[in-house]
């Protein structure tokens, strides 16, 4: 049974089954150098959820964190410091837009002190993101210190907004958004270049990252 009306043949459903394929194909190629194919092939994953909200007229914020996010995704596809970083912005836009998408279907923060569970997931990764970035400041060059502080901030605003959806699918999807990112920075930053656990990091992130769109985006939409 596909998730929207229409069958196989109908574009929303045909639109997300494209997008599981990219994103299984490209699970294979993630660990390989950087090349035009392979960019490629991340960025139509999410490029598709683009799609998708946007044909099943879904909110316009989700529409944007999803293209900012393929975009994210091309630049981190690539290879070197510049590339990075504009990853890490367009990412970090992403969160921004789904910040405010958060808060206007949530139930507000009294949510938090009525589900105590929803507060606890936050103060657990808000425990977990300053242990971690206090071994990633030490870590990383001078000049990224800043960006990597508010990327970390972004996304925990992130979590804390999903938190008070009322959909659990939602906040999963934050959740695992939240899991990849940090496993990102942890192969990035403090595993060495050529350790033999950076290929099974590299394909956690992708699974848990693609689980964690497609979560919000059909989160939204259906």
């Amino acid at each position: 049974m596909m998730p929207f009306a229409g069958g196989l043949d109908s574009l929303p459903n045909g639109t997300l089954l494209l997008s599981v394929a990219a994103a299984l194909l490209y699970l294979p190629v993630q660990g390989r150098a950087p090349s035009l194919r392979r960019s490629v092939v991340k960025t139509t994953a999410t490029a598709l959820l683009a799609v998708l909200a946007f044909i099943e007229g879904g909110p316009f914020l989700l529409v944007a964190a999803l293209a900012l996010s393929a975009a994210g995704d091309f630049f981190l596809a690539r290879d070197g410091e510049t590339a990075f970083l504009a990853g890490l912005a367009s990412f970090l836009a992403a969160h921004l837009a789904y910040v405010p998408l958060f808060l206007s279907v949530g139930g507000g923060m009294e949510i938090l002190t009525w589900q105590l569970w929803r507060l606890g997931l936050v103060l657990l990764a808000a425990i977990g993101a300053a242990l971690l970035m206090r071994r990633l400041l030490a870590a990383v060059a001078p000049q990224m210190r800043v960006p990597v502080a508010v990327y970390a901030a972004a996304i925990l605003a992130m979590l804390l907004a999903a938190a008070t959806v009322p959909s659990p699918v939602i906040l999963i999807g934050a959740i695992l958004f939240v899991l990849s990112d940090s496993l990102l920075a942890i192969g990035r930053f403090l595993t060495p270049p050529d350790s033999p656990r950076q290929r099974p990091i590299g394909a956690a992130v992708w699974v848990l990252y693609y689980l964690a769109q497609a979560a919000i985006a059909l989160g939204f939409l259906l």
